[in-house]
């Protein structure tokens, strides 16, 4: 069996580190294809450094443009990959623009396609998200569903359960990998924080960034935390949302800006936060295992297991809402479970596919 692994951006790197792992470990024939979807070095190829992962074989280098422009050259440049190395499956994870391309590529190559995170919904069609991974899901041969909520969205679709397998979410096994490091990370003590005597942001969403209006009211939500906790809001701004930042001209003089995050560092913020406000579907699920409150800036969310825990509220992007519901997180007793699984997804998944096909 030959197993294509696809990723394109920071989050499909990490949550494709565990399965990639078991691969390295079981000594399967597999390439990776990253499309370079994200193509810096602080969004990129810091995270096979630190998640000590093999550089890809392929590199498709696509960049930035519209959805259209960049799912074509997605789908376009994977495919003769496909058509040269012939794999037997084509592992995808996720939502972005690179999963739909890939699956798209395969399916129509009669290459069968693995959606690791398949079933997630927020039921909003405004977001291109939404539109990837419900296209994904449907010309998919083999569903890895990271809950069992997840796998009851898949079958009220029709989708065939002997397609679908509960397996967890490759992110816990991640946490507990990067837990387990001896690497030291020196992020709070480079930027002056104390445990927990601070707020995490993450904004990088189209529809919260590219919209003045409501990218002015998050940060006002921001600022008015800053005022009210006397605590630094940090916000390691992705380069998208640093562009429109300064297109917009926006200013938050509570919030502190700074760069993109590597991993560790990124996961030692989110460890130690009071409460982490996102509008990043991973950043739900990793808050979620790690322990963190998390408020989500978004009317909807795909990770409904961590408002069903306790974990996680909706605030919407209205300050007043930002700032009620961070107050509420930060009573947060953090008692609830992790309804993601044990930390063995990579396994389980690799185990699967070498049964399926």
């Amino acid at each position: 069996m030959k197993i294509a692994i696809m990723l394109g951006t920071r989050p499909e790197i990490i949550k494709m580190s565990p399965i990639i792992r078991e691969c390295e470990q079981l000594q399967l024939e597999y390439f990776i294809l990253h499309t370079g979807q994200h193509y810096s070095y602080s969004m990129d190829r810091v995270f096979f450094e630190q998640l000590e992962l093999p550089q890809p074989h392929y590199n498709l280098n696509v960049g930035s443009g519209s959805h259209a422009e960049q799912t074509g050259r997605i789908l376009m440049g994977t495919d003769q990959v496909l058509l040269k190395e012939q794999p037997d499956v084509v592992l995808v994870e996720g939502d972005t623009n690179t999963v739909l391309g890939g699956a798209l590529a395969a399916a129509k190559l009669h290459i069968k396609v693995g959606h690791v995170e398949a079933g997630l919904r927020s039921y909003d069609r405004l977001m291109p998200e939404e539109i990837n991974r419900v296209l994904t899901d449907h010309c998919a041969d083999v569903l890895f569903a990271p809950t069992e909520q997840a796998q009851q969205i898949l079958l009220k679709e029709g989708i065939p359960s002997e397609k679908i397998f509960v397996t967890g979410n490759t992110i816990v096994d991640v946490v507990h990998h990067a837990s387990l490091s001896e690497k030291h990370t020196r992020v709070l003590e480079d930027l002056g924080l104390e445990k927990r005597e601070y707020f995490l942001a993450t904004l990088h969403r189209q529809e919260n960034v590219d919209d003045s209006y409501r990218f002015h009211d998050i940060l006002r939500g921001l600022d008015a935390l800053n005022k009210k906790y006397d605590l630094p809001v940090i916000y390691p701004v992705h380069p998208r949302s640093q562009k429109k930042l300064e297109e917009f001209q926006l200013d938050a003089p509570g919030v502190t800006l700074v760069d993109p995050m590597d991993f560790l560092g990124f996961l030692e913020l989110e460890q130690n936060a009071r409460v982490v406000l996102t509008d990043s579907g991973g950043v739900q699920e990793e808050t979620c295992v790690l322990g963190t409150p998390c408020v989500t800036l978004r009317a909807n969310t795909e990770r409904q297991e961590t408002l069903a825990v306790g974990s996680n509220l909706l605030a919407g992007t209205m300050p007043e809402s930002i700032v009620e519901c961070t107050s509420v997180m930060c009573a947060n007793k953090k008692t609830w479970g992790n309804p993601f699984g044990d930390g063995t997804a990579g396994k389980q998944i690799v185990r699967i596919l070498r049964e399926m096909v």
